[in-house]
């Protein structure tokens, strides 16, 4: 796909159960991520119907990245969460998870523009991402968004059998 317009963000629907269970039981994404065991639809679709989508209710929020494609029709790109919500501190952690095919179209940074106003919104005082060292477009992307990288962690994601450091990236909304 050539280009994308009209990125939002929405609430998930029962009709995103294809998405969210491409996304999180593909391995490309655990390499990056803390999650490395596949979900089945059953309980993806749980996942769907029981969560609030309100940060402060699951301490999490989760939606789907949404575009336009060239004939303004739908289409879903991804995922864009809030994770591991501290209310005391007025902190989440952002992950992403952009399909390899719409990937390099600069989707990520309109979705994190999108992220920290809705963050900002709700109060929070903080964004953070855990970055492995070897995401160089996730580093990258969160340099130009303005993101300090504070914080070494050795040794914290297995990626393809072997531990890999990350760095914590953060930023105040």
């Amino acid at each position: 796909m050539e280009s994308v317009s009209e990125i939002t963000l929405r609430a998930m629907e029962p009709e995103d159960l294809e998405l969210i269970f491409r996304i999180e039981n593909d391995p490309e994404f655990w390499r990056y991520g803390t999650s490395s065991v596949p979900y089945s639809r059953w309980t993806l679709r749980r996942f769907i119907e029981t969560s609030a989508n309100d940060l402060f209710v699951d301490q999490q929020v989760r939606l789907v990245i949404q575009g336009k494609d060239s004939t303004g029709n739908p289409v879903s790109l991804g995922l864009a969460d809030l994770v591991n919500f501290s209310p005391r501190d007025h902190r989440a952690e952002i992950s992403l998870a952009i399909l390899p095919e719409f990937q390099g179209l600069h989707i990520g940074e309109r979705v994190v523009h999108e992220l920290e106003n809705y963050a900002h919104s709700m109060g929070l005082h903080q964004l953070y991402a855990i970055i492995a060292v070897t995401n160089y477009p996730a580093t990258r992307l969160f340099q130009r968004m303005g993101y300090d990288s504070s914080t070494l962690l050795k040794d914290w994601l297995l990626s393809d059998d072997k531990f890999i450091d990350a760095h914590v990236w953060q930023k105040q909304v």
